[in-house]
């Protein structure tokens, strides 16, 4: 993992063009089609995975596959993956960890002779003739996704043959930050924020920051009473009904948020 990979001036307008380009085919759940159609071009794979994964429910919330395949919709190959789900390394590694950073392959824990005596592999990979995986992994947000156990998985697979490189590594790990703001702006633009005034912002930005309702008071000259109203308000109108849920869905990521604002 620590091998220099350089890019060439083509790969870097390729990459900037993926991250950076208008996407009009925003799906129900997860990334554009074109954009993960994208980044097979530029890593190489027979196929590629986006889900979300839920490992302490053992279930996925939606999953998108180019080409589309069998196991996007198969529930006994579902079934088959969770059994086999905490015994595969490379697939349990962000629950096992909490380390989210890394891109992973196979090859990171087990030898091809190892891989193909696990289960995962028999049951599930060889059948679909799966023998190399690339994995990314990013934070599950905004809002009603996030919890313990819940990660999105972007996964490159490759049958028989070259595994992935260290420059597909290299090139995934650069497009992380990339991919998962394309996942918030694609969040925000399936469910937009509903307008709010200066009064809720404020009262959002100290909840944020930890505040009590009898500090947000003090702070903004209000009785607890009013804080209270403002709140349940913004809950309603935020379609929540408590102040975690709020702060989830008022900032999903809070840096790009401040743009969304409208401040009267």
């Amino acid at each position: 993992m620590t091998a220099k990979v350089a890019a060439s001036e083509r790969d870097v307008r390729a990459l900037a063009g993926i991250v950076s380009d208008f996407r009009a085919d925003l799906p129900a759940e997860g990334l554009p089609p074109s954009l993960l159609s994208d980044l097979t071009s530029q890593i190489g794979c027979d196929s590629v995975l986006f889900e979300g994964v839920d490992s302490l429910r053992q279930r996925n919330w939606f999953a998108q596959a180019l080409p589309d395949d069998e196991y996007t919709g198969d529930e006994g190959l579902r079934l088959v993956h969770w059994k086999h789900y905490w015994d595969c390394e490379p697939c349990s590694y962000p629950d096992r960890t909490g380390d989210l950073r890394p891109v992973i392959t196979i090859a990171d824990f087990y030898s091809a002779r190892q891989w193909h005596s696990t289960g995962m592999y028999c049951d599930l990979y060889q059948p679909q003739g799966i023998e190399h995986e690339l994995m990314l992994t990013l934070p599950a947000s905004p809002g009603k996704t996030t919890g313990p156990g819940r990660t999105l998985r972007l996964f490159f697979f490759r049958g028989p043959g070259a595994d992935f490189s260290e420059a597909d590594r290299a090139l995934l790990a650069l497009l992380r930050p990339h991919l998962h703001q394309a996942y918030l702006d694609a969040e925000r633009r399936r469910r937009p924020l509903p307008e709010l005034t200066a009064r809720h912002w404020q009262l959002l930005d100290l909840l944020a920051a930890g505040h009590t309702n009898a500090q947000i008071a003090r702070r903004l000259g209000l009785s607890e009473g009013t804080v209270r109203t403002h709140l349940e308000n913004v809950y309603r109108r935020l379609h929540v009904t408590n102040r975690t849920a709020a702060v989830s869905r008022a900032f999903p990521d809070r840096d790009a948020c401040l743009a969304h604002r409208h401040i009267r």
